[in-house]
């Protein structure tokens, strides 16, 4: 394995490992101390730390820090195979041992930020497909423009903040299949994980789909 490529798996599971310790951690935080942060105080953390996760890592890795996120990249031919794989092995393990750690921080957390829906079922599954599709084109959007280079992470993190403070209170508002994997791994937790891996990966292929037709005719 070449060097540049080890930097950018590291790149990967250190973003990853970022998001969950910070994101999952503000959920616990606000749990054991009555709400003190709410839901706007966890939505701008996960949004604050995916922003200056791109910022740090935009340029080594692209930033991907979610599997879904890679896969349509992959699908959409800007990433390769090979490249896939070991970014998504390295997201899962930095988000596991990032749940791990805050199991040893706050044993006695039953669900360590897991992403349980509070609704009916349809409406997680609806809404973590269409904001993931939202959230996909927006990167897009964004990294593929020169003019958007310098303001692409803010962006992108003020969406991530957005989409949780409006799903949020219904799904668990992740969008990511790898940050509700670990803590339900680590909780042995699974209810309804299904939903977050196969709803976000697929809004965010059908994003990459529709982004590829739309520029196609451009």
């Amino acid at each position: 394995m070449k060097n540049n490529e080890t930097k950018k798996y590291i790149a990967e599971f250190i973003g990853t490992f970022a998001l969950v310790f910070c994101g999952t951690g503000a959920i616990i935080v606000n749990e054991q101390s009555n709400g003190s942060l709410g839901l706007l105080g966890i939505a701008l953390t996960f949004g604050i730390i995916i922003s200056a996760m791109i910022y740090i890592f935009g340029n080594t890795s692209g930033a991907h820090i979610n599997p879904a996120v890679t896969i349509a990249l992959v699908i959409g031919k800007l990433t390769s195979k090979r490249d896939a794989l070991f970014y998504i092995l390295a997201q899962i393990l930095g988000a596991i041992m990032a749940s791990g750690l805050l199991k040893f921080i706050f044993p006695e957390n039953q669900t360590l930020g897991a992403t349980i829906p509070s609704g009916e079922l349809l409406q997680s599954f609806i809404l973590e497909f269409v904001l993931t599709f939202f959230l996909m084109l927006t990167i897009l959007g964004v990294t593929s423009k020169k003019e958007f280079s310098n303001v692409a992470g803010l962006i992108i993190g003020l969406v991530v903040a957005g989409i949780i403070l409006f799903a949020g209170p219904i799904s668990g508002g992740s969008f990511n299949p790898a940050r509700s994997l670990a803590p339900a791994i680590v909780s042995g937790n699974f209810t309804a994980l299904w939903i977050y891996i196969i709803a976000s990966t697929f809004g965010a292929i059908i994003a990459m789909l529709v982004w590829k037709a739309i520029n196609k005719t451009e």
